[in-house]
């Protein structure tokens, strides 16, 4: 049972997002007795986020829920830099236009899932460029840099990860730690921040920008961070042989979104409702206790509380309504992705991969060979199989029994 006495660690604790707390005691009272404007950054490297950062949206959620200040830092300044936190290679450069472009698209998600406005809780959206285009070079090193060793910062794991993988690690990315340092002792200033959430993987970050604050001010921060998410089989959260789950319509149909969390594998069905819905604890507990064929009544209840925050009911009424006519009645649903062909057609290999149900040539290949590829019923495995649609018909796709398109002309 939690000790902790405040709304807001009661409630991030049962449902399963709390990994490491820098001063657990300390940010419980304080919690307790004030409103706690806390914060998240997410860099805008593309025009929207993904599954993989949905846990730490909807821990802005859960503090807001409890009666405290999100504050949600888009990293227009940082995007320039690159995070160098679990990547292999340098990031893309993007242009102001690009990120600007980027920030507008991710907004769309977080105006659902938090409310904005000019209330003691209400969520703002900020935008770090604001303050980190405006540091002079000689500023930032004379003001920041003496608080920073070199030393410790070749210990960080964004680091020292890529150095020992022989990986290059630029000197704009080496500055991506100080840069998030000065993003949380800033936004205590401005808008009396004291906490900063994460992933596991920016604990160091926020221990710098902490002890950045202490020694610059006499500030005193907290830190939280969540748990590494993965799936039961050890995956990346928000990643599959297609590609990324996107979380705004435009990169990814509802259909497909709602089918992301439909079949997750069963042992992860409990811990995903406690983290990514608002789904009373005691009605978790019945639904994750299914078993067999019980066990897709629990999901379907996952994908359509999930894809109802995310996309909004109607998007959720029709991904259901699509599943349902396509597996129960044999059709093809409404909402299902669909595919042009034209008048010359399309080979199947292409096909399959344009839809993103194999992520290529070679796996179109394997899964034709398998007989697990489907055109209205009849099994397909010849990887020159011509696909062409009459003028004004339509046929329907199989990959196995969970991926299914309309194939149009």
């Amino acid at each position: 049972m939690s000790t902790y006495t405040s709304d807001l660690l009661r409630l991030l604790d049962e449902r399963g997002y709390i990994h490491q707390l820098t001063d657990a005691e300390g940010l419980d009272a304080l919690a307790s007795k004030q409103v706690v404007p806390g914060y998240i950054g997410f860099d805008a490297t593309a025009p929207s986020l993904h599954v993989g950062s949905l846990v730490q949206i909807m821990m802005l959620r859960r503090l807001q829920q409890a009666g405290h200040k999100p504050i949600v830092v888009m990293g227009g300044g940082t995007t320039k830099v690159g995070d160098p936190s679990g990547k292999d290679e340098s990031r893309k450069m993007l242009t102001d236009a690009d990120i600007e472009a980027n920030i507008a698209g991710i907004r769309q998600v977080f105006e659902r899932l938090l409310t904005f406005g000019d209330g003691p809780t209400d969520a703002v959206m900020v935008n770090n460029d604001e303050w980190l285009s405006q540091l002079g070079y000689i500023e930032l090193l004379r003001d920041v840099g003496p608080h920073f060793t070199i030393n410790r910062m070749m210990t960080f794991d964004s680091v020292k990860l890529r150095l020992d993988r022989e990986q290059p690690l630029t000197f704009l990315e080496f500055n991506y730690m100080i840069l998030q340092a000065y993003d949380f002792r800033e936004l205590a200033q401005r808008y009396g921040c004291r906490l900063q959430m994460g992933g596991s993987d920016q604990w160091g970050n926020i221990v710098n920008g902490m002890e950045l604050a202490r020694r610059m001010d006499g500030s005193d921060l907290f830190g939280l961070t969540t748990p590494l998410l993965t799936t039961a089989d050890g995956a990346k959260m928000g990643k599959t042989a297609a590609g990324a789950v996107w979380l705004n319509e435009d990169q990814l149909p509802s259909y497909d979104f709602w089918q992301y969390w439909r079949n997750v594998d069963d042992r992860d069905v409990g811990r995903f409702l406690r983290l990514f819905t608002d789904i009373e604890l005691d009605e978790i507990a019945r639904l994750e206790a299914l078993e067999g064929a019980q066990i897709n009544e629990a999901k379907t209840v996952l994908a359509n509380a999930v894809t109802t925050l995310v996309r909004g009911p109607e998007a959720a009424r029709l991904a259901e309504q699509t599943a349902s006519e396509t597996f129960a009645g044999g059709g093809a649903g409404a909402d299902l992705p669909t595919l042009s062909v034209g008048d010359e057609g399309m080979r199947i290999g292409a096909v399959l991969t344009a839809l993103g149900f194999t992520a290529s040539n070679g796996e179109a290949k394997r899964k034709l060979a398998e007989g697990a590829v489907k055109i209205d019923g009849e099994a397909v495995s010849d990887p020159g199989f011509l696909v062409s649609v009459g003028e004004g018909a339509e046929s329907k796709l199989s990959l196995g029994k969970k991926k299914h398109a309309v194939i149009r002309r």
